[in-house]
């Protein structure tokens, strides 16, 4: 397996199994279409490359492991492996919540205190909902949901089309309270200076109003 991992890896950092080295070969075998691998074996080394051709490969491929990438391992000291996998705990890992909370959903979490998870598919088709919140109730203990739209705006999706498409799904929301006690929210959001921001900011305390509402 570890020897597999580095072949692959070789492979693919150095490009052997592109194109302009292997040929097109998935290409080649539909039109090929062989019965057996020795059929393919035949049709690829007189229509594709030939064997002597990929024995070459294979030797530089050798080459590449044994002689570059070697070297660069003899470079790589224990400091280095140290650094590294701080960076990927701390440094990397805080860039992705970074990034995170710059999206919409982000900052309704911020605003709103509450998290904010991905619906099932089961929900995404029945109620047209791609986000929720789950609020359980402090009285009956029992958990209630508040499900989200988000609706990017942009030159290509125009506010009347969305509000149409709102209109087409009031049902399915109306069927989500119906089961789960809280209202289907639309976020409409855009970008502004690279940034992605809430377009309708009145909605988050229309949110905080049906969050106090169930909790009752």
């Amino acid at each position: 397996m570890a020897k597999e991992w580095i072949l692959n890896s070789a492979m693919n950092r150095f490009q052997l199994n592109f194109k302009r080295n292997v040929g097109p070969t998935s290409e080649s075998i539909r039109q090929c279409e062989p019965k057996t691998v020795d059929e393919w074996r035949t049709y690829y080394f007189s229509k594709v490359r030939s064997k002597e051709h990929i024995i070459e490969l294979g030797k530089k491929l050798y080459i590449k492991i044994t002689e570059v990438i070697a070297a660069e391992v003899e470079n790589i000291t224990e400091q280095d492996c140290i650094d590294y996998m701080l960076q990927l705990v701390i440094d990397r890992t805080f860039d992705g919540y970074i990034t995170e909370i710059k999206t919409i959903y982000g900052q309704l979490e911020r605003e709103l205190g509450y998290k904010i998870e991905p619906a099932p598919d089961k929900w995404d088709r029945l109620y047209n909902v791609d986000f929720f919140i789950k609020i359980p109730n402090s009285v009956t203990e029992e958990n209630k949901f508040i499900g989200l739209q988000i609706k990017p705006v942009n030159q290509g999706i125009q506010l009347s089309q969305i509000f149409k498409e709102k209109e087409l799904q009031l049902k399915t929301h109306e069927k989500f309270e119906k089961e789960f006690g809280g209202k289907v929210f639309y976020i409409f959001s855009s970008k502004s200076n690279g940034k992605k921001v809430i377009m309708n900011p009145e909605v988050i305390e229309e949110i905080r109003e049906e969050i106090s509402r169930l909790d009752k």
